[in-house]
């Protein structure tokens, strides 16, 4: 079917509507006099569902593509820098005492493209040193409070790599403000009715206000109200719950003890009895809150939980509870209709996954729709990819509580059971039992996570496979223990060499990155 697009219409707002807005009408051109028109609608009185703040480091790239000055943005938004995700009591030592690993973003070193992870297995590195600190300078400077670039570096790139954790609504009005500049056009109306075509498309939304309001291609960043791809098109959200268990959470804001309390460039992943905390750390606040299982707790016991983990301040602040629909659509465009956001799907936010899935519709979106054609293939593609992106997903989230060795509480054991495990998952896992994640495992452009970060979660759960029958299928060991050297030199080089976090975080609140500044030390080869 001939279509064209030269209007688009978003539903929502929020960061996947405004994300969306804003990347659509710079990738697209909308501000140009041949570019298409993008008009996003928004009910004013519809609160935003957000909670999660962390962000994974391919919002680098989508905000460098925007334009965007990278210290307003973080000044905005309350922003400080994310440098992977510390794991306590995931499992358990030994000696029962609850154990921890770091998973930073830097990618591993390598020799010669060989991965150097069986190399740390077989005692190359020397004894003592975790994998992460063994493979790359990240572990020490996110250990010493330190941040991952400096002043003097350029916008959206440094020496270590890094994601963000932000207040995500007011990230929400600095994408706005922003788009609005782009030329999208704001409507605040709420819906009222969604009419249909007989083709089975969308014709047209009813607003309230503003009467009937029509468009080529239709957004849906309803929220898990999922006006547009769920009520009207029908489109049935396939859930997820029989392999993650997660359906619930309350949050907590709280301040910091004192406006310069160290400030941690990492998300702090804590586990409990039926769920896990996620803490982060903002300029002038934390963010804390339990995700938990509603099969294996009660509101009040999970408040309770996180009120004590939280501390003796905790009594002090108000708690939000939420309901999360998790789960995914197979198909997120249908006919005129694509969603983005929590109406295509919603994963447990333990690896922030929201807004790189957000970021990996709007760029799908942008790099295939026609301006004249047929929109099938275009969908068909984007269906293809997003579904590879969810179901991956599933699996690496789902990996963090297969490999736990928690049996205390009917949610581990629960987890542990392999029946709750994805086919996907259990066929990688069997070929793990052997040798360790590579780039073979994973084939596939789409995938949210690379064999590294397998490696990373397996290496830090204690599940790693013993490699000593399999030596002479690695025969570089001098030279893996070599490269591992050099490692803990570029360690001592940034480690001198990068700032304090908590005071590149204020400077950035009068000065902007790529400033002239003394250098105290080269970082030479820190990654």
């Amino acid at each position: 079917m001939n279509q064209t697009c030269n209007s688009i219409l978003i539903l929502g707002g929020g960061s996947a509507g405004w994300l969306t807005a804003a990347y659509l009408a710079r990738r697209l051109g909308s501000g140009r006099p041949d570019g298409p028109t993008i008009t996003l609608v928004e009910s004013p009185n519809v609160p935003s569902v957000g909670v999660g703040e962390g962000t994974l480091p391919s919002l680098r790239l989508t905000l460098a593509t925007l334009g965007v000055d990278e210290a307003a943005f973080m000044r905005a938004s309350e922003a400080t820098f994310k440098q992977g995700i510390h794991f306590s009591g995931w499992s358990q030592s030994p000696d029962g005492s609850p154990a921890s690993y770091f998973h930073p973003f830097n990618s591993p070193r390598q020799l010669g493209g060989i991965d150097l992870a069986p190399y740390w297995s077989l005692g190359a590195a020397g004894k003592g040193d975790s994998y992460t600190r063994a493979i790359t300078p990240q572990h020490d400077v996110y250990t010493a409070m330190k941040a991952p670039k400096r002043l003097e570096d350029a916008p959206f790139s440094g020496p270590l790599n890094y994601a963000y954790h932000l207040d995500v609504h007011r990230f929400g009005e600095f994408l706005k403000a922003y788009a609005l500049g782009l030329g999208v056009k704001h409507v605040s109306d709420h819906i009222t009715a969604v009419e249909r075509a007989e083709t089975g498309d969308i014709a047209g939304l009813d607003g309230e206000a503003s009467g009937r309001l029509t468009a080529d291609l239709y957004v849906d960043c309803s929220g898990f109200k999922a006006r547009l791809i769920g009520d009207a098109l029908g489109e049935p959200l396939v859930p997820v719950g029989d392999s993650l268990f997660c359906d619930r959470a309350v949050a907590i804001q709280v301040p910091w003890e004192r406006p310069d309390a160290p400030l941690p460039s990492a998300t702090i992943s804590t586990a409990h009895e039926a769920g896990w905390t996620w803490d982060i750390g903002l300029r002038q606040r934390r963010g804390v809150g339990y995700v938990w299982s509603s099969a294996h707790s009660d509101a009040d016991a999970a408040e309770t939980i996180l009120r004590r983990y939280v501390g003796q301040d905790a009594d002090d602040h108000p708690v939000r509870h939420l309901t999360m629909t998790t789960g995914f659509r197979r198909r997120q465009w249908v006919g005129n209709c694509v969603a983005v956001g929590l109406s295509a799907g919603f994963l447990e936010p333990l690896e922030s996954t929201g807004i790189l899935l957000i970021e990996a519709a709007a760029h799908l979106i942008a790099d295939n729709l026609p301006r004249r054609g047929d929109f099938a293939p275009a969908a068909r593609h984007f269906n293809s990819a997003m579904g590879q992106r969810f179901t991956c997903a599933v699996d690496f989230l789902k990996l963090h509580y297969a490999l736990s060795n928690r049996r205390d509480t009917a949610f581990w054991r629960d987890n542990a059971d392999p029946a709750s495990w994805p086919l996907s998952l259990r066929d990688k896992l069997d070929r793990w039992q052997v040798r360790l994640p590579n780039a073979h495992d994973l084939d596939s452009a789409h995938d949210s996570f690379r064999h590294i970060n397998y490696a990373y979660v397996l290496i830090g759960m204690g599940a790693a496979p013993d490699l000593a029958g399999d030596r002479a299928r690695y025969p570089f060991m001098s030279e893996a223990s070599a490269e591992f050297a050099r490692i803990q030199d570029a360690t001592g080089r940034a480690m001198a060499a990068l700032p304090d976090h908590r005071t590149l975080v204020e400077s950035l609140q009068t000065h902007r990155f790529g400033a002239a500044a003394p250098r105290t030390a080269s970082m030479g080869g820190a990654r």
